[in-house]
């Protein structure tokens, strides 16, 4: 019987599971890929106290540090939750069982893939699926971005700032963004719009040196010489495996309240599996602190809150 089980060793999993031990709670972490989106991530630059770090590395600390207080990082990912009597038991992919007192939902957002060639064997080395995260490691650089919503104009212009020239590529002719972002885009001289297309493949050696781009109109193909392909097409929450109980909103993500719990007692969530707006490293490390803490008050029988305010601050 653990007193906490986490899915997911990503920065909010490995977080919580990190606060979890460190309250004496027996914890298992349930892995599918381990460091999630972060440890996709090239180099980063914006963690607090740590002027620049690959994102693997990152997470490799992350885990060290959770193992240090014991917790164990299984790499088995959860098939299915029951909840049975006062706990729950949730079974791996290959079958075996875990018990456990308290379940913290930590296994992100998956990015939605161009599914063409290339696109998996450049990963992480060219192709990204965070122009937040990576857009400075391509100053001066040809970049081509793919998609039409919101994501994928912000990631344009992030970009014009940076890169030499920026191709948006979109399937359609017209865009889902908001008009701001497209008036901002037509104002922006180094952005090249390359409508109603798709990437029909990503090549290189090393590196990204290129794309085929087809044109869904005369379904022509052509080449584009780039160094960097950002996918933003999009992320979906594979939430398929959770109990009924669980509450999720329009967007497929786990909807969560202020003590980061869910409509299910017993279960928290934490990261970019949830309904919290932004999607950073560091805001899902604080998420998986805060899921573990909650949980921890759950399993003792406190009140949510009653253990974490400090009675003596003056607040006025």
């Amino acid at each position: 019987m653990y007193d906490v089980i986490v899915l997911g060793a990503g920065a909010a999993g490995l977080s919580a599971a990190l606060y979890a031990t460190r309250r004496a709670l027996k914890t298992a972490v349930l892995n599918k890929e381990f460091g999630g989106q972060t440890a996709t991530t090239l180099a980063i630059e914006n963690y607090p106290g740590i002027d620049k770090i690959e994102g693997p590395e990152l997470m490799l600390r992350f885990k060290a540090q959770a193992e240090k207080y014991g917790a164990e990082i299984l790499d088995n990912p959860a098939s299915s939750i029951v909840k049975q009597n006062n706990h729950f038991v949730v079974t791996g992919q290959d079958s075996q069982t875990y018990e456990t007192k308290a379940i913290i939902l930590a296994f992100g957002k998956t990015p939605r893939r161009l599914d063409v060639s290339g696109e998996l064997e450049f990963a992480g080395k060219g192709v990204v699926y965070c122009a937040t995260c990576d857009a400075p490691l391509f100053a001066g650089k040809d970049v081509v971005v793919v998609g039409g919503g919101n994501s994928a104009v912000d990631a344009a212009l992030l970009l014009s700032k940076i890169a030499k020239q920026v191709y948006l590529v979109h399937r359609r002719a017209e865009f889902r963004a908001e008009q701001v972002l497209l008036e901002r885009l037509k104002q922006t001289g180094n952005i090249k719009l390359v409508l109603n297309s798709n990437i029909d493949s990503i090549y290189g050696e090393d590196f990204v040196t290129g794309v085929k781009i087809k044109d869904l109109i005369t379904e022509q193909t052509s080449e584009l010489s780039v160094q960097g392909v950002f996918v933003e097409i999009g992320y979906e929450v594979k939430a398929d495996f959770l109990p009924d109980c669980i509450k999720l909103n329009e967007a497929g993500e786990v909807i969560i309240d202020a003590f980061n719990g869910t409509s299910c007692p017993g279960i928290f969530a934490a990261g970019d599996a949830t309904s919290v707006p932004y999607k950073q490293t560091v805001i899902s490390a604080g998420e998986g602190a805060k899921a573990a803490l909650s949980a921890y008050n759950y399993i003792q029988g406190v009140a949510q809150g009653a253990a974490t305010v400090d009675h003596n601050l003056d607040w006025s």
